[in-house]
């Protein structure tokens, strides 16, 4: 790998939760990542909202009737950290469930606590 590629650091359960989503969805985000590791954006990944400043983004996959989505951030240190990767269950709008986003906040102080290490 270029060494000017950045390393991409799983955090919690995420290369997990990834990798049990349809090959078609786990190609579109392992595209979206390998964009961010050379410091490009996929046209699909937007900010997270609630996280300004944080460069936290998400990557939204729609596949066979249901939608997927894999948030990763790219502001710490020199690497890509991939806070979590779900299934969007709820049927009521767009809006990111709380329980995640509380799951993303938390992993996110897992990240910035690792890249102090």
């Amino acid at each position: 790998m270029d060494k000017s590629y950045k390393h991409v650091l799983w955090v919690g359960s995420s290369k997990k939760d990834l990798m049990a989503m349809p090959d078609e969805v786990k190609s579109a985000f392992g595209f979206a990542l390998y964009l961010a590791q050379q410091g490009k954006k996929h046209q699909n990944a937007k900010p997270l909202k609630g996280f300004s400043g944080a460069g936290v983004l998400e990557v939204v996959e729609d596949c066979l009737g249901d939608t997927f989505r894999a948030v990763y951030t790219v502001k710490i240190a020199e690497n890509i950290y991939v806070l979590h990767c779900f299934q969007k269950k709820s049927k009521r709008g767009i809006e990111t469930p709380k329980q995640d986003i509380d799951l993303i906040r938390d992993r996110l102080k897992m990240a910035q606590d690792h890249a102090k290490e």
